[in-house]
């Protein structure tokens, strides 16, 4: 037989019947696992796990345990109630290669729906087909993926942003600090490196970290503090000179910060440790009760929210968890920019 006269045609991808869903449940209740039920049934290994968990009931055993059982009839139900209502064909379409992507992006690696999409086009990455940062919610909702729900989202849906005025324009507990009012105005452009936010992040005991974000690049750097105190503070500062040396003033010329205790003592902080009687940096405080002053902090504090929830101990946290978090943040694609990370931004 010639290669014109063959009757071999390709394969279409069609969706399971009723008979494949009865041999499904049947060799489940045999121990087979969805891989192998897979290549007896010649399909994706993702459809029969798809299939399973949309046709798994609970039920209860003789010793009133419950457990999950997949049953055929259900699974086919639900197949024809989703038929009935069936629309438009999803956008992703049969591209797994996206599916995967978008679940390790944002189930595994914590990003944002934006931040996997915006990443595809920065990073130059090519799929079958393109969707929208919009379609990605959608397809969660409708529970399209297998391993990514609305569970795994940061933020749900962004809240419209208030109206913000200062409540208070003195900190009475800090009279002599420098206000943000003095601060010159060429630092809100942020044409500038070297502008610095900084604030503590606390946890359900003394422990807590000290975030210092900066304003051009939202580089961050994050330090762990057995307390929240002036002498620990100043420490952190301190180490951060001696590892900058010389450089110090030039990548720290500003910092800005509320009016929290363990922030008042303005002079220690400005004043080098490595030089007697020498500047090292200069501190703004932002008026009470407006942590929007310090705008840039205060969203990079919901990014450490993601690995830290409110409420925990950040004692248990070691160094190198610490470590990991900062570099996940200056990794992280940011729509402001391009899509590009705070590491891009700051080379």
């Amino acid at each position: 037989m010639g290669q014109g006269n063959n009757t071999t045609k390709k394969d279409r991808w069609k969706q399971l019947n009723e008979r494949e869903r009865y041999k499904i449940e049947a060799l489940l209740q045999m121990k087979i696992t969805p891989k192998e039920i897979a290549a007896r049934l010649g399909r994706d290994r993702r459809t029969i796990e798809r299939e399973i968990r949309r046709g798994s009931v609970v039920q209860r055993d003789s010793e009133w345990r419950d457990r999950l059982v997949y049953m055929a009839d259900v699974g086919q139900r639900v197949r024809e109630e989703k038929a009935a209502n069936k629309g438009r064909g999803l956008k992703i379409g049969h591209d797994h290669a996206l599916a995967r992507y978008l679940e390790q992006k944002i189930g595994e690696e914590k990003w944002s729906p934006d931040a996997a999409i915006g990443a595809i086009a920065a990073q130059g990455m090519q799929f079958s087909v393109s969707i929208c940062t919009k379609t990605v919610y959608n397809m969660i909702d409708a529970g399209i993926f297998l391993n990514l729900s609305n569970q795994d989202l940061p933020v749900k849906k962004a809240s419209k942003k208030r109206g913000y005025k200062p409540v208070r324009r003195v900190a009475l507990n800090n009279l002599k600090g420098r206000s943000i009012e003095e601060r010159p105005q060429s630092i809100e452009s942020r044409e500038e490196y070297g502008h610095w936010e900084m604030d503590c992040v606390v946890g359900s005991k003394e422990a807590c970290l000290l975030v210092l974000t900066e304003r051009k690049t939202r580089e961050e750097l994050l330090f762990k503090l057995a307390s929240k105190t002036q002498d620990n503070v100043i420490a952190s500062i301190d180490k951060l000179e001696r590892r900058y040396r010389g450089q110090f003033a030039n990548i720290f010329k500003t910092i800005t910060m509320d009016n929290g205790s363990e922030f008042l003592d303005a002079r220690r902080l400005e004043a080098s440790s490595l030089s007697a009687g020498r500047k090292r940096t200069t501190v703004y405080y932002a008026h009470p009760y407006s942590s929007w002053e310090r705008g840039s902090n205060e969203n990079q504090n919901r990014l450490i929210r993601r690995f830290i929830p409110k409420g925990a101990d950040i004692g248990k946290y070691t160094s190198a968890d610490i470590k990991r978090i900062e570099h996940w943040m200056n990794n992280y694609p940011r729509r402001m920019f391009g899509y590009r990370t705070a590491n891009d931004m700051a080379a």
